[in-house]
């Protein structure tokens, strides 16, 4: 559910709603798909999925214009996604929030014409290898970084001519291989030889092949080296009953620090271990996992192992239990005049969410994305819960609907020095907003606690431009907390994207005194808050200095709206 629900989500702004009126119960989502080209996209499938713990996702289809409507939907937060065959989401910013919907919302659901990979696969005398199983594995995103998960697609085989034909890819950079038994599965006849990178060769001196959207690269075949494969073997060991569910292992090819494709093997009943057959030289990471109640997962620290030239046996993967983060979400109302007779945040329309920081270093190992991400709304009493974290470092974030409320905080009570005969235990509070949550193999980190108050403004503009100037490409606005009490409060750190046209937007600002900057991607290397806001980053200094030296600063008061704000683009060298 996790991967499934952050990141399909396109991105777009919060919608406007009138924030006086009572928040309604039940209700509708619509919307229109369309195309790279502003055309319709007719037939295609509408998902919805819900925040709700085990939500069934609704579908729709598009009418001849691109339209579609969910009805029925209770008052929760939605993640809207679309699908047609050749079609693909527009790449996001990895760092960058996934957007919600709420009943009521119109959506434009975006979609571009995915790439094409095609060629054939022939033997070494030149005959066609048919039924054989040909994946494209991405190297590098449209923006040149390397994926953080593995982006898999579905393996497409060869035809009676040895010709295959791999559609709706993302743009970026791939690799190419044919069989292989870690193919997702698809049976040739020749699961037990090693794949064959595209053109003849090994993964280290793969050819690799930039692929744009909508465009097809032809003319990439694979002339099929039949070599013998490897078998990489285990046991999973740990609280295994034999009569329940059993243990599955994901087996990562990582090169060069990157995950290039995962595969799965289970272990049988009676604990006789698992087997991977067909695996190429190279460096794999495992993670073993098991379900042991509805909801609740095992699993083992992740396995790095190479395969040289000899199968790797006796691999033992324990599964422990996983983390889990628990604590209260509480709203703090203003006294303030101005702020009277607002809608309040609705609980199941609030999401708290954890993720796991990453380093960026070759040696960490793969641990799959449902293990890294969690999220969850309150209930009724402001309680939650994110289950399933393996463990590492995570930043904690918070998303909800309501224009003149702001997150305050995100912190820890833990406890204080031992009690003495004059010394009571007190307690301490960690700013985890700033500092982040460390988590262990299967800890309860609980005492959480995040408060919004109410009290926010908003700030809407356009930036300025002397005649025949245009907005550069990613360009973006900050706000840079300007009192001295705030400067290291992370949650009044904000940016946005500055659309073509020159307008921006940023709403749930606490009230106070900011530094207000525009500038581009090249001078500050920020696209999302969720990176400005991270734990130990330097971003935020160098924000914090062009910001300054601009010197342009902005008082907001509680429940303030600012609109048509003009603003320069701060000069190169800030």
């Amino acid at each position: 559910m996790a991967l499934l629900f952050l990141l399909p989500a396109p991105l777009a702004a919060q919608s406007p709603k009138d924030e006086t009126a009572a928040a309604p119960t039940t209700g509708a989502i619509s919307g229109r798909v369309i195309s790279d080209a502003g055309q319709p996209v007719p037939g295609a499938t509408v998902s919805l999925r819900g925040s709700s713990p085990f939500f069934q996702p609704r579908m729709a289809a598009t009418d001849n214009e691109g339209n579609f409507q969910v009805s029925g939907l209770g008052a929760e937060l939605y993640a809207v996604s679309a699908f047609s065959p050749g079609y693909i989401s527009p790449p996001r910013d990895p760092d960058g929030q996934p957007t919600y919907y709420r009943i009521g919302d119109s959506v434009d659901v975006n979609l571009v014409k995915g790439g094409v990979i095609t060629g054939a696969v022939t033997s070494a005398f030149g005959e066609p290898v048919v039924q054989i199983a040909v994946r494209a594995m991405m190297v590098r995103d449209a923006n040149g970084q390397p994926p953080r998960f593995p982006v898999n697609h579905s393996p497409r085989v060869t035809d009676d001519r040895g010709v295959y034909r791999i559609y709706g890819l993302a743009p970026g950079t791939y690799v190419v291989a044919a069989g292989g038994r870690n193919a997702f599965g698809i049976s040739s006849g020749l699961d037990s030889d090693a794949a064959t990178f595209s053109p003849s060769s090994t993964r280290d001196t793969a050819a690799e092949i930039l692929v744009r959207a909508g465009e097809e690269s032809t003319g990439i075949d694979v002339r099929y080296r039949a070599e013998p494969g490897r078998v990489i073997s285990g046991v999973v060991v740990g609280s295994i009953d034999p009569a329940g569910s059993q243990p599955s292992v994901n087996l990562t090819l990582v090169s060069n620090g990157i995950p290039l494709s995962s595969t799965f093997s289970f272990q049988p009943p009676g604990g006789k271990g698992f087997s991977f057959y067909g695996v190429s030289d190279g460096d794999y990471d495992l993670v073993a996992q098991l379900s042991v109640a509805p909801g609740q997962l095992l699993i083992s620290d992740p396995r790095r192992v190479t395969v040289k030239g000899a199968d790797v046996t006796g691999v033992e993967l324990a599964v422990r239990p996983l983390g889990s983060i628990e604590g209260r979400l509480t709203l703090e109302p203003s006294q303030a005049p101005t702020c009277q007779n607002k809608r309040r945040p609705i609980f199941s329309e609030t999401l708290v969410s954890a993720r796991k920081t990453t380093k960026g270093s070759e040696k960490d190992l793969y641990v799959p994305l449902s293990f890294s991400v969690a999220q969850g709304s309150p209930n009724n009493s402001g309680d939650f819960m994110l289950r399933n974290l393996a463990a590492g470092d995570y930043s904690l974030s918070t998303r909800f609907f309501a224009r003149y409320w702001f997150l305050r905080s995100i912190a820890r009570d833990t406890p204080g020095p031992r009690p003495t005969a004059r010394v009571g235990v007190a307690n301490r509070s960690q700013d985890i907003a700033r500092n982040g949550l460390s988590l262990k193999s299967g800890e309860r980190a609980n005492g959480i606690n995040i408060i919004l108050a109410e009290g926010a403004a908003s700030l809407r503009g356009t930036i300025k431009l002397a005649p025949g100037e245009s907005i550069p490409p990613k360009s973006y606005v900050h706000l840079v907390p300007a009192d001295k009490e705030n400067s290291e409060d992370v949650l009044r750190f904000f940016t946005t994207r500055v659309n073509s046209n020159g307008a921006f937007a940023l709403n749930n600002l606490p009230p106070g005194s900011y530094w207000v900057v525009a500038g581009t991607g090249v001078e500050i290397e920020s696209n999302s808050e969720a990176k400005v806001r991270l734990p130990e980053t330097e971003l935020r200094a160098r924000i914090r200095r062009s910001a300054e030296a601009a010197k342009t600063r902005v008082e907001f008061k509680p429940c303030q709206n600012v609109t048509d704000y003009e603003l320069l683009i701060a000069s190169p060298g800030h």
